[in-house]
């Protein structure tokens, strides 16, 4: 179907046009230049070029449909790419400089159809996603990116994103806009609209940029599902700063209302096993409560020299097995000293009644108030991960060695790269030995 020709001393494809794209290549015989001199070299090059030639060909059929879809106008951007152009819908052309038009008309071969003309010139219709189907849109992008993420942490996902539409879309009087109409002051709008909420509800200004940062972040992977490498900066110089704004320091549970209050016999034990356990895994292993709740079976070793817990992204199956761990720090063995070690001997096969869900802190945390088992309305039992660090820091160890231990980022706790081995976990016991609580008879 396709050789080689050489025309001036350069070598170019030769391929006869298949009859299915007669509609928008009236010429029965195709050329392209290959750009070089040597048989052997153009030989190598054919296939590639062949392949981007149906391509591009394909890509002019979808126009040809003429229909307003993402389809269509996927294949516009990936024939403007192909000729080294951003594609532009016409209006924005004349609204900018002549010579773009210019360079764009000199990128029409002579042999371009009308479909080629459409792309390049900015005559394909954007597609219509309205700001009700953006977060599906946009999910549908990032599938690869998801891919460990299971149920629960998908709704986790999608909840703040659906807020932020909701937010907007009331800002915008309700109105359900087509996303690639949306404007500057259209976000504006937006953190108005907030800005009225704040002076009647008080939220924090954190909140409220949050709720941009999410509705921005939709736009612009919305943009780049449609190809376009710079979507448009709406929410650009938005973001408010509360300059009476005090940030707290995260509260840590004391070592000493551990040892007094927790560790006393009887006081956790009407708590259900599972909540407990979990509590006490992560007194001496720093872990998030998530990393601990929805431990899977198999990331529970305990047959080991040294018994650990292997943190590590999963692939979901079936929508529920699967779990994504925060970043990619977080993925690290962790070793299983003192309560911790017991607690989990008690769950081998991890905890079940909170695998998945978002109910263990709100559980625990009333239980634990309720009980008079807190040191401080504020404090909640995501303190004993900053006990865990402080503890750390106490012993004496390095940020970089508590970075690891965390499953922090070693290089920004050093503020530069991060070289060498991942720690062992030999080396991982020995520090943490250094810090580890004495275990009460009736915790064993």
């Amino acid at each position: 179907m396709a050789g080689l020709e050489l025309r001036n001393k350069t070598w170019h494809m030769r391929m006869r046009r298949p009859v299915r794209y007669e509609a928008v290549f009236a010429k029965k015989t195709i050329y392209r230049s290959l750009q070089t001199d040597s048989r052997k070299r153009a030989e190598e090059m054919l296939p590639m070029v062949v392949d981007q030639v149906i391509s591009e060909l394909d890509d002019l059929l979808k126009i040809g449909a003429s229909e307003r879809s993402e389809t269509t106008y996927k294949a516009a951007v990936a024939i403007a790419a192909r000729r080294g152009l951003e594609y532009k819908s016409k209006a924005v052309l004349l609204e900018g400089p002549v010579e773009d038009i210019l360079d764009r008309a000199e990128a029409l071969a002579p042999s371009d159809g009308s479909e080629a003309a459409k792309a390049i010139m900015g005559e394909v219709a954007e597609p219509s996603v309205r700001l009700s189907e953006l977060v599906d849109a946009v999910e549908v992008f990032m599938a690869t990116e998801n891919r460990f993420k299971n149920s629960s942490q998908m709704r986790k996902w999608r909840l703040p994103l659906m807020r932020a539409v909701t937010n907007l879309t009331a800002a915008l009087g309700g109105e359900d806009r087509e996303v690639m109409s949306l404007t500057p002051e259209d976000a504006m709008k937006h953190r108005n609209w907030w800005i009225k909420r704040v002076a009647k509800e008080g939220q924090s200004f954190e909140t409220i940029n949050k709720d941009m940062n999410n509705m921005s972040s939709l736009v612009n992977k919305f943009y780049l599902s449609q190809n376009i490498a710079k979507p448009p900066e709406l929410y650009r110089g938005l973001r408010m700063k509360d300059k009476h704004h005090k940030k707290q320091r995260k509260l840590e549970i004391p070592v000493q209302w551990m040892l007094d209050c927790w560790f006393r016999p009887g006081a956790l034990d009407r708590m259900n096993a599972e909540a407990r356990d979990i509590m006490l895994v992560s007194i001496e292993t720093g872990c998030r409560q998530s990393e601990i709740h929805d431990l899977p079976a198999s990331a529970i070793v305990l047959d080991h020299p040294i018994p650990h817990l292997k943190l590590a992204n999963e692939l979901s199956k079936d929508g529920e097995s699967g779990r994504e761990v925060k970043t990619a720090h977080a993925a690290r063995l962790v070793p299983l000293l003192g309560v911790a070690l017991a607690a989990m001997k008690r769950h081998p096969e991890g905890f079940p009644r909170y695998r998945n869900t978002r109910s263990y802190s709100g559980g625990v945390n009333k239980f634990l108030r309720e009980n008079g088992l807190l040191p401080a309305e504020k404090h909640t039992v995501g303190g004993t991960r900053h006990a865990f660090e402080s503890r750390l820091k106490a012993a004496d160890l390095h940020p970089d060695l508590r970075a690891e231990l965390m499953g922090h980022s070693v290089e920004v706790a050093l503020e530069r790269p991060w070289y060498g081995d991942e720690m062992p976990l030999e080396k991982k016991v020995e520090l943490m030995s250094k810090i580890v609580l004495p275990v009460p008879e009736h915790l064993v």
